[in-house]
């Protein structure tokens, strides 16, 4: 069985109006209500703090303490 490669960013930008996330190949634009609860209802300043891993799995916003995943953000961006 075949394991697929979990997918990673391989850089962010946060703006004060969505995410956007750069994949290798393509790019994602995610209005901030679309990526959680915490992030819509949070103020720019709170928003501009993402820092991406390491590894380009997940990004955290400390400011928040929220962590979200890349491969999840995609879903959501792709799901339109």
């Amino acid at each position: 069985m075949e394991r697929t490669k979990p997918l990673t960013a391989e850089r962010i930008e946060a703006t004060p109006e969505e995410l956007i996330l750069y994949l290798q190949g393509k790019t994602l634009h995610l209005p901030w209500s679309r990526c959680s609860d915490r992030l819509a209802h949070a103020n720019t300043r709170e928003r501009l703090e993402a820092k991406l891993s390491p590894g380009g799995y997940g990004i955290h916003w400390p400011l928040l303490d929220e962590d979200l995943s890349v491969q999840g953000l995609a879903r959501l961006a792709e799901a339109g």
